[in-house]
């Protein structure tokens, strides 16, 4: 088998105090940061919502939500519309706050190593600390952050049919 079909297309985000890996095909779009309107009663990590193509998106700030910061700046602060994984017509993408552009990667298989350090659990929202080549990144479990924002939300999950 061609070593080339093991590459996944990939994507590096900035965060305050980390970067992402991600698969290319999670991300919608890259936006610029506009204030969000807030949300009543949501958690730190929780922006607000943004306006983006007829959708009022969740705004979420993985560094808050992994405690990897408290603050983060919003100067030069662009948006990463993702595409939401649970089947939730109502909730179809969610929005995370990025420190500048997302960088393409090609990450071939056998060059991304787990980091996860034995029996350290994991930051909340955090699926496994890599390595790729020299690069320390964590990948993100979208489908868990995409939980913890319908709750914050208070919006209603999908149910099994709608999911599938």
């Amino acid at each position: 088998m061609d070593a080339k079909q093991t590459d996944i297309r990939g994507v590096l985000i900035s965060v305050t105090g980390a970067r992402l890996l991600l698969p290319n095909a999670s991300v919608a779009e890259v936006i610029t940061y506009s204030l969000p309107e807030p949300v009543p009663d949501a958690p730190a990590w929780l922006y607000g919502r943004i306006r983006w193509r007829g959708w009022r998106l969740p705004l979420f700030s993985f560094a808050r939500l992994a405690g990897l910061a408290q603050q983060e700046s919003e100067f030069g602060a662009k948006v990463v519309v993702l595409k939401a994984l649970g089947g939730n017509p109502r909730q179809p993408y969610f929005a995370m706050l990025t420190q500048g552009f997302p960088r393409l990667v090609t990450v071939p298989a056998n060059e991304l190593i787990s980091a996860a350090g034995e029996g350290n659990e994991p930051p909340p929202g955090v699926l496994m600390p890599v390595l790729l080549r020299d690069d320390e990144a964590l990948i993100p479990d979208l489908a868990v952050i995409e939980v913890m924002v319908v709750e914050a939300l208070n919006l209603p999950s999908p149910s099994p049919s709608q999911a599938a």
